[in-house]
């Protein structure tokens, strides 16, 4: 009770509260506009929080994170156009409905929706983390690589169709990351006897270049649009509580949201198949799927909104991002030297109970905010595509040149941001680039780390959880290896 008597006092300082209106309005502004989305907003934002301190920095990262999606679902049922991304199944069901008529009957689901999944998901995060940070201790050097090999392996298995390109790309990332000074015996890798190579590629340079840089660059070479979008009618609240009529497809889109938010690099999009898929099969009515099916909007809803908070768990408890944005909000712990795992339970479960709070209020600020300017944000819709991509290209080199007033880093996001854009041109997986990054410095350090007590391959899987990690590496990889052979063959027989 003290802990969280403490936790509740350092949400209550100012600069935390004014942190967490700003991340939770903010973060439903950005995901009501097309072409934005959470990773560019916190990839602007994140060389502005590491001046902040570390509660301050991660409840606005996370209020972005948590409630883009909640604006994203905006235009996704009135213009048929997704606000982020994960909000493309969202236009399914969402709007069919709305040329029905029904507009504010399917905002009201996907809001109501929204809320349900995220409060399941955050109580799963306060059962789920202190209980895998009690099996961290048992983790050592040996224990902690093969855990981020898996995560590597997770991340490129999940890109079913594109696993040589997702692979390819978790190896540039790892290859990224090693140039370089490396640690220990001070060498030079991959630096080409040019001096601003030596400190090696800040990871939020290349973030900003492949998410925020490469996206301006769309929205300002593709064809200008404003899309336009009718006002909402009616009261919005009753319409919510419709949720409660689908509990049940809720729930289940909540729990593979949050199953599917643990285990890295699967994330909001294999969660939202999964139950989209789970709900039609149940369905009374199957057929109405994509045509306007109340079921199928609150089960692609509820998927997506689960994962935020769920992602937080191998975080907080392992301090292995699950994909590419815990990874960014991983760079805030280790500029202000806060370590996540067990000793952050032990040493600082005020702070963990402060972020269990902030993320509980969140839901509650952003529901509240969403049922009174749904019209409102219907304009942001309307904001032409160029002008928006010149904003977040002005704010993107101003986020790059703040973190070392370095006119080279801008050269090297600018580089990536072309990499970013030919990517996405060939529909190439970026987010196994960060992750490589990421993943690939903790299986380096653990690696140098773990050869100290190393004599043969063996001595790799000589402790319960090393050998466990490695069987279920070796399943997977048999596992996609067998389904690529089907799939082969299927394709000749046909």
């Amino acid at each position: 009770m003290d802990a969280l008597l403490s936790g509740l006092s350092l949400l209550m300082s100012f600069d935390v509260l004014v942190a967490l209106m700003i991340g939770s309005i903010g973060g439903v502004v950005i995901g009501a506009i097309p072409g934005v989305g959470p990773a560019v907003a916190i990839a602007i934002l994140l060389p502005a929080t590491f001046a902040l301190p570390p509660l301050v920095g991660l409840v606005m990262l996370l209020g972005i994170y948590g409630s883009s999606m909640f604006g994203g679902s905006l235009p996704a049922v009135l213009i048929n156009t997704p606000g982020t991304a994960v909000n493309a199944l969202t236009t399914y069901d969402g709007y069919p409905m709305t040329q029905r008529g029904e507009a504010t009957k399917a905002l009201g689901l996907a809001y109501g929706a929204s809320f349900f999944s995220g409060i399941l998901s955050i109580l799963a995060l306060i059962l789920l983390s202190p209980l895998l940070a009690k099996i961290a201790p048992m983790f050592g050097a040996r224990e902690i690589f093969l855990a981020a090999l898996l995560g590597i392996v997770l991340v490129i298995v999940a890109h079913r169709g594109q696993i040589a390109a997702a692979g390819m790309m978790a190896g540039l990332g790892i290859l990224l990351q090693s140039v370089g000074m490396e640690p220990v015996k001070y060498t030079m890798r991959f630096t080409f006897g040019q001096d601003w190579l030596t400190s090696g590629l800040d990871l939020i340079v290349v973030v900003l270049g492949l998410f925020a840089i490469s996206q301006a660059f769309s929205l300002l070479v593709d064809p200008e649009s404003a899309p336009d979008a009718a006002p909402v009618k009616g009261g919005m609240g009753k319409e919510m509580l419709g949720v409660l009529k689908y509990k049940r497809v809720a729930a289940t889109g909540s729990f593979f949201g949050v199953v599917m938010g643990m285990i890295p690099g699967v994330g909001e999009f294999t969660a939202q198949f999964m139950s989209y898929t789970l709900a039609r099969k149940r369905s009374k009515t199957p057929e109405k799927f994509g045509k306007g099916s109340e079921e199928g909007l609150v089960a692609s809803e509820s998927a997506n909104n689960a994962v935020p908070a769920a992602a937080m768990i191998p975080l907080l408890a392992l301090g292995i991002p699950g994909e590419a944005l815990t990874a960014m909000m991983l760079s805030v712990f280790y500029v202000h030297n806060v370590v996540p795992g067990p000793a952050l339970f032990r040493d600082h479960i005020d702070f963990i109970y402060a972020l269990y709070i902030a993320l509980l209020a969140l839901n509650v600020i952003v529901i509240l905010f969403m049922l009174v300017s749904s019209n409102w944000l219907i304009r942001l819709i309307r904001i032409p595509t160029r002008f928006l991509g010149m904003m977040i290209l002005m704010l993107s080199f101003v986020g790059v040149y703040s973190l070392r007033n370095s006119a080279v880093d801008c050269a090297i996001a600018a580089a990536f941001g072309v990499l970013g854009l030919i990517l996405k041109r060939l529909h190439l997986p970026v987010v196994p680039i960060i992750l490589g990054m990421v993943l690939g410095n903790i299986m380096e350090v653990k690696l140098r780390a773990a050869m100290a007590r190393v004599t043969s391959p063996l001595d790799f899987v000589d402790r319960p959880i090393a050998a466990f990690l490695a069987i279920v590496i070796v399943v997977i990889i048999a596992s996609s290896i067998r389904a690529a052979i089907q799939n082969h063959r299927l394709k000749i027989a046909h």
